[in-house]
């Protein structure tokens, strides 16, 4: 199954602009005039929306709360640390910025394990002290019913370390590198391609690489993926940082998305998405601007198999 039923979220107790990630992730910007205490409400009042609207859309979201200590900007993407997966595995990856680490919580792991069966945890988080990172669906878009991994390489995903997870969990690895407007690296592969059941958004213009990009879109056709193009321009509205979730019921798959990337699109482009499922847009400006990720890092997805 390509999209889970369920998903876990950290509510954010210390959000802010991180500078120790800033470097290497270009969509992060700093915002003035705006107190702590301001911007703490705002951004609660942003999660929590996404929290209501997916509940009610027969989603089922789990939400830990962060600790205030040590702070941790960051916290509202749990999607970097940590991946859960149908045949019982937990995963663990090492986090570029030293302040990112401590969002690693065995509590949270051991909550989900009451509820759910994690027959192995695989830790390489070990591998920072290599200065070799891999951060989650962050750098790795799962196509789970064909085993595919897609990732863009960048200073926070490391190409050997990729394919030693890739091999672990069953999955070919198709990697490629993507830039920015500027020939920056883009920082992870979830803000410019998203992988649905019947069809993905990619942004193919940030591949330089002739053969590369044709490498991409070859085996995104031969697995029979209806290709959505985004521009740069879109990209930068968060327009590939999406996700495909599969309510409960007999509905169809819903596209989380915010209402930025939703008013990004085009009309064709909504068209063609909206064969495959319901688009649900949700309005998150502050924590996408000054967090620099969107809709799709906020949620960690759980495949694992459910306890009776």
């Amino acid at each position: 199954m390509q999209s889970a039923s369920t998903v876990f979220v950290v509510r954010p107790a210390r959000f802010g602009f991180n500078a120790e990630t800033a470097p290497s992730n270009s969509f992060q910007q700093s915002v003035s005039g705006l107190s702590m205490e301001d911007l703490q409400s705002q951004v609660a009042a942003e999660f929590d929306g996404v929290v209501l609207t997916l509940r009610s859309k027969g989603v089922q979201v789990l939400v830990f709360d962060d600790t205030p200590e040590p702070p941790k900007p960051d916290a509202v993407f749990p999607n970097n640390w940590l991946t859960l997966h149908a045949d019982g595995t937990a995963l663990l990856y090492p986090m570029c910025a030293p302040n990112r680490r401590p969002e690693r919580r065995s509590d949270i792991v051991a909550a989900l394990g009451a509820q759910f069966h994690i027959r192995q945890v695989h830790d390489v988080s070990a591998y920072e002290t290599q200065g070799r990172f891999l951060e989650g669906t962050g750098s790795i878009i799962f196509d789970h019913e064909h085993r595919i991994a897609y990732a863009c390489l960048s200073v926070r995903t490391d190409a050997e370390l990729l394919l030693q997870v890739t091999a672990r969990l069953g999955f070919q690895a198709v990697t490629f590198h993507a830039e920015d407007t500027h020939g920056q690296a883009i920082y992870h592969t979830n803000v410019m391609m998203c992988i649905g059941t019947r069809f993905a958004v990619i942004c193919l213009e940030s591949i330089p690489d002739a053969q590369e990009r044709a490498t991409v879109t070859a085996s995104l056709a031969s697995t029979g993926h209806e290709l959505v193009a985004i521009t740069l321009a879109q990209a930068a509205c968060f327009a590939g940082n999406m996700l495909t979730l599969q309510p409960a019921g007999d509905g169809p798959e819903l596209l989380a998305l915010s209402q930025r990337a939703y008013d990004a699109l085009t009309p064709q482009q909504c068209a063609i998405l909206a064969r495959y499922c319901e688009l649900v847009p949700l309005a998150i400006p502050t924590i996408e601007t000054i967090g620099g990720g969107s809709v799709r890092c906020m949620l960690a997805e759980v495949f694992l198999p459910r306890k009776n």
